[in-house]
């Protein structure tokens, strides 16, 4: 009976941190996922915002309980380290390592924030299963790199002959995005900016389809970070835990996430429609493979060193070259110089004038890009060892 009374409010409070979690998720997952979109004002938002609150449920409610047994069972060799006290300790500081990157406008990790303040509980207990944590950090550590190699190969290389081959540019005016829902009573409808032919509606589908993709692998990935200790103890049910983090991260889309909207769609790099879409596609891609294989994906940092790789590859584009006889200076595409000796006629980049082509700091921000780095690892490791250091030297969690 006394073990009754003291575990109840524990329980409720291990919910109420989880929802804190999960907000702070949804301040985290949803600018890699549609920021691109959002800084070629393809979308507003608030519709960034529904979207991403939408197909994070689907992710969570089919395929996410895999990961969830992942974490809550199969990440350290004693379920028993999982009692209610310990989990409000490892929410907690999660949560609040989460919120941490969001009030600095940069998406930290989920994945990597949680599985360190788990496995800082196995550390502190002698309970790590090494095998499972050897294996998801080996693919934390592979596909930030896969992400951004690719992106910057497509974007030194490829980037001009797909800008061409699909045409299509954001919206300069922020008041006038490309895609808007329209009410008719109570349906709503598509609605396109007025001055969009069909190729660039075309394209503006496929890169809010592929946000959704996106959203959608988060889902399966994250949820488990919200309420994988929770469920661990076996005091909640599946589908009520994924219910209740999914109304959390819907809360999170809404609030907190307009920051990190505004660092991944603007600060890190210049992302018109075309690279808005090649971003999606690579980084959902790797996202989605790793899902499969049951490993909880490093959404956050897949996705913006995609964004940081492409940019650094459209930057290495172009380099600047001093015209002694005119005293100035001219910036030429590195592919161009190429062309030149063997005869053919300087290339455009995408659909710009070789003259228009953009100074490097246009296109990639170092600063920005320093600091997104520097906090995805920080973060992290501020609930790992935080999470250590309680549960090894506090009494009251008594391991």
């Amino acid at each position: 009976m006394v073990i009754d009374t003291v575990l109840e409010p524990l329980l409720v409070v291990g919910l109420l941190v989880a929802v804190f979690v999960g907000y702070n998720i949804g301040g985290a997952t949803t600018g890699p996922a549609f920021g691109p979109a959002v800084g070629a004002n393809v979308i507003s938002k608030v519709m960034a915002a529904g979207l991403m609150a939408v197909f994070f449920f689907l992710g969570a409610i089919t395929i996410g309980p895999q990961v969830v047994t992942t974490l809550g069972e199969e990440l350290v060799t004693d379920t028993g380290i999982f009692t209610m006290r310990a989990n409000v300790a490892v929410l907690f500081f999660i949560g609040g390592a989460l919120f941490v990157g969001n009030y600095a406008g940069v998406p930290a990790s989920t994945s990597m924030t949680a599985v360190g303040a788990i496995a800082a509980l196995g550390f502190a207990t002698d309970a790590v299963n090494w095998v499972v944590l050897g294996e998801i950090v080996s693919w934390w550590i592979v596909a930030p790199i896969l992400g951004f190699w690719v992106s910057g190969v497509v974007g030194r290389y490829f980037y001009p002959r797909i800008n061409a081959w699909v045409a299509i540019e954001g919206s300069d005016d922020e008041d006038e995005l490309m895609v808007q829902i329209a009410w008719k009573g109570v349906f709503p409808r598509i609605r396109f900016g007025p001055d969009a032919d069909r190729r660039e509606k075309t394209g503006a589908l496929v890169v809010v389809a592929i946000g959704c993709l996106m959203a959608f692998s988060s889902g399966t990935s994250n949820i488990a970070n919200a309420i994988a200790p929770i469920y661990g103890t076996g005091e909640v049910e599946m589908i009520p835990l994924i219910l209740l983090g999914s109304a959390a991260v819907t809360v999170g889309c809404f609030t907190i996430a307009r920051r990190t909207l505004d660092t991944l769609g603007n600060d890190i790099t210049n992302l018109p429609l075309t690279a808005a879409i090649v971003v999606a596609v690579v980084s959902s891609s790797i996202v989605i493979v790793l899902s499969s294989l049951g490993v909880p994906a490093s959404f956050v940092v897949i996705a913006t060193m995609s964004i940081i790789g492409l940019g650094w590859g459209r930057a290495t584009r172009t380099t600047t070259l001093p015209e002694v006889a005119r005293g100035e200076e001219t910036h030429v595409s590195v592919g161009a110089l190429t062309a030149e000796e063997e005869g053919e006629s300087l290339p455009e980049i995408g659909e710009e004038e070789p003259t228009d082509i953009p100074r490097a700091s246009d296109l990639f921000d170092p600063g920005t890009t320093a600091k997104v780095v520097l906090m995805q690892n920080v973060v992290p490791a501020i609930a790992t060892v935080g999470a250590y250091l309680t549960f090894r030297f506090v009494p009251v969690f008594g391991f």
